[in-house]
């Protein structure tokens, strides 16, 4: 199974070209050269998300393109995934259908993963125009967008003000733009007012507690991380798949939670000499790590049955360096009557309001507003940040970043 139909069913396909994305050496993410599409349609005939897979060691989520079929004609694409031809059937079915791509949007500033792809998108519909973010950059390299591929003649800044935009009376915007010094951490969110649906990119999200339906088509890394070392054999089944899935998570989110105990590379190797499968793709048998008891209470409180919630990540090394700033874009973005959201990363769609996402926000707060459900309002374990402190104090230290400053 590789995509889905205009209502929603899968397609089966035999032909892995299909997959192919020539381009992944410029972001050596796995799968690299081999992305498989899932289309769902989220609002009937109104907007439809694409799902592809991207990650290291096996620490795999969703990256996610919204379509949105506008009343006054065509399509718009919010945060574009890998071009691959399988990619480009499924959008061109919709073409075929609602009218030709007439705009393209790239919702952040700094995110590698999300813009490498915007330019070969953008050249396999040539009449659409691109609208980015502002304050473009990219690291370790700062590129110049056209040497990503974009197309300059067709490629803007998005409007500071949104009722410029030509598509304006159907899509309002919000832009979030953080000075970081080297460079700035900037989102756009969109907000579809027929469908009263949010487009967010990285600010938040939420962690489904099934495993996504993309990362299931190929189990493996779900398995490979629901071993407890490198030597056990593990069953492909659903209590194996859901445990791989937690673990995914937290590693996604924490790089080293405090329910993982650190395993010394050397005794690593040495167990990897017994594993069942010491070929290239298993990382010949490596597998350094060692979780604790009581992994699971780590993801119960990253999901918190569900909530929308600002990665540890953001909260900890960007949006804590301008509370001031992304609590007004917050707020701003909360005065729209949406009631579901959709992230580029993760569960889609959220079913969350304009609280829900305020709420999220709350942590750069001195004094927080207590949700109404249990989860909402309660912060994230302490404990579970101490690798991403260390960065921030690493940062600190060298002055790449600013220091965060105080809760408003």
């Amino acid at each position: 199974m590789n995509g889905q139909d205009m209502q929603g069913q899968p397609i089966e396909t035999s032909n892995p070209k299909d997959w192919t994305w020539r381009f992944w050496p410029a972001v050596p993410l796995y799968p690299f050269g081999k992305r498989r599409t899932l289309r769902q349609e989220v609002v009937k005939d109104t907007i439809w998300t694409f799902d592809q897979i991207q990650g290291v060691f096996y620490v795999i989520v969703p990256i996610r393109m919204t379509v949105v079929r506008l009343e006054a004609g065509g399509l718009l694409v919010y945060a574009p995934v890998a071009p691959t031809p399988e990619c480009i059937r499924l959008v061109e079915e919709l073409v075929a259908a609602h009218g030709e791509v007439k705009y393209i949007i790239l919702p952040t500033s700094s995110g590698l993963e999300h813009k490498v792809f915007v330019g070969p998108f953008a050249r396999r519909f040539p009449n659409a125009q691109v609208f980015v973010a502002p304050h473009q950059w990219s690291f370790p390299i700062n590129l110049p967008l056209s040497w990503l591929g974009f197309p300059m003649k067709r490629t803007h800044v998005i409007p500071e003000d949104s009722s410029q935009a030509p598509f304006a009376k159907e899509i309002d915007y919000a832009v979030l733009d953080i000075d970081l010094g080297a460079g700035s951490f900037g989102e756009i969110a969109c907000f579809h007012k027929r469908s009263r649906t949010l487009l967010v990119t990285d600010s938040v999200m939420s962690v489904p507690e099934e495993p996504p339906a993309i990362v299931q088509l190929d189990p493996y890394a779900l398995l490979f991380h629901a071993k407890d070392s490198g030597s056990e054999v593990v069953e492909d089944n659903a209590e194996n798949r859901h445990k791989g899935w937690k673990r995914i998570a937290l590693f996604a989110f924490y790089f080293r939670p405090s329910a993982l105990e650190p395993v010394k590379l050397g005794d690593a190797w040495r167990e990897a000499r017994n594993a069942p499968d010491r070929s290239k793709k298993a990382y010949f048998g490596l597998f350094p790590f060692q979780w604790q008891e009581d992994w699971q209470r780590s993801f119960e409180a990253l999901r918190g049955g569900g909530r929308l919630f600002v990665a540890p990540v953001l909260q900890t090394l960007i949006l804590n360096r301008a509370p001031e700033i992304t609590l007004k874009w917050a707020d701003q973005v909360a005065k729209w009557d949406f009631h579901q959201v959709i992230p580029c990363h993760l569960d889609a769609p959220v079913a969350a309001g304009p609280r829900q996402f305020r709420q999220a926000f709350s942590f750069l707060e001195k004094y927080p507003a207590i949700g109404e459900n249990f989860s909402e309002g309660r912060p994230l374990p302490k404990e579970d940040f101490g690798l991403l402190r260390e960065i921030d104090e690493l940062l600190n230290r060298g002055s790449i970043t600013p220091p965060p400053k105080e809760k408003v």
